[in-house]
């Protein structure tokens, strides 16, 4: 393993009886980086984060953390690292600060390292007014914010967040992502798995799940470069019977709602006057077509969709074949 890698996952697959949940993901992150496993949920993002914890052993392939074999030395990847998982794991009838405490001894800090650091989380958290309330009274947003200074009490060199954010308001998942940034700036690495796309531009790089692989690998400006085809925004007085027309005239990649608009990937952005006619000459207004930058999102539809694509070919020629 590189001495520059936190995690090192190479074609890591994971199998329940007859059900691949993992199969062959491959990727790494570099010390101090934050990486971002996207995708829906049933995607594999879960599992692959728990065989890195040494929670779950490999069913095949390889995978470090911090240096350590999570199969080999499963108890040393677990004292390097910090996990949040999706249902914080806190005891409701602690206060904010009993919970530290109660954390901060399960790592074995001593009695004076114990309470500076569960003072300094504290502060870092902005639980100072909460420090004293029991934990089932705290809102979802404060308790993510704790479940956070658990995770992290030790002062582990590498952090897991699965799910972290899932209920939580916009706002209180901007705050949180700072203190990740906050973390990530003093040189703690990140793995965090979401199926929200904004959250996705917080990190480094992403690796975009489908069905249990891994489909693409980049940076979130790479990812948006490698949308196949143009992406055109079109705002129409009838958009869910446009939806239907443009799904059939050739040279349509992909069409997808974005609220009250449609997003149409199309194969030459000629099209343009092609959509346009025929919405026309179906009774349907037309106030505008434009090219648009494309977001996480429309890379991720689009991928999937290229992805089911690809799938279907080789099951129709493999069909064809027997």
């Amino acid at each position: 393993m590189s001495a520059e890698n936190a995690v090192e996952a190479i074609d890591l697959s994971k199998k329940f009886g007859d059900f691949t949940a993992v199969d062959g993901v491959s990727f790494t992150i570099p010390k101090g980086e934050i990486f971002g496993l996207l995708g829906p949920n049933g995607a594999g993002k879960t599992t692959t984060i728990r065989m890195l914890c040494g929670l779950l052993a490999p069913t095949l392939g390889v995978g470090r953390v911090m240096g350590f074999d999570v199969a080999k030395q499963p108890e040393k990847v677990k004292s390097n690292l910090g996990y949040m998982s999706q249902k914080f794991s806190l005891y409701n009838d602690l206060t904010a600060i009993e919970n530290l405490d109660f954390y901060a001894r399960i790592y074995r800090l001593s009695g004076k390292t114990r309470s500076s650091r569960t003072e300094a989380l504290i502060e870092m958290a902005g639980l100072k007014d909460h420090r004293t309330e029991l934990t089932a009274n705290l809102s979802g947003a404060w308790r993510q914010r704790l479940a956070l200074a658990c995770a992290i009490v030790h002062e582990p060199p590498m952090l897991f967040l699965d799910e972290p954010t899932a209920g939580v308001d916009p706002v209180s998942r901007r705050e949180f992502w700072n203190l990740i940034y906050e973390l990530a700036g003093r040189g703690v690495s990140v793995l965090a798995t979401t199926h929200y796309m904004d959250e996705a531009e917080y990190c480094n790089e992403i690796g975009l799940m489908y069905q249990s692989r891994m489909i693409l690998r980049d940076d979130p400006d790479s990812l948006k470069e490698k949308l196949p085809g143009t992406l055109l925004e079109i705002e129409s007085d009838q958009p869910g019977r446009a939806i239907d027309l443009l799904k059939n005239i050739p040279g349509v990649v992909d069409v997808a709602f974005h609220g009250i608009l449609l997003h149409v990937i199309v194969s030459d952005e000629t099209l343009q006057g092609r959509l346009r006619q025929v919405l026309e000459e179906n009774a349907i207004t037309v106030q505008r077509i434009e090219r648009v930058l494309p977001s996480l999102e429309d890379v991720f539809v689009g991928m999937v969709d290229a992805e089911n694509r690809a799938r279907l070919r080789t099951e129709l020629k493999q069909g064809g074949e027997e």
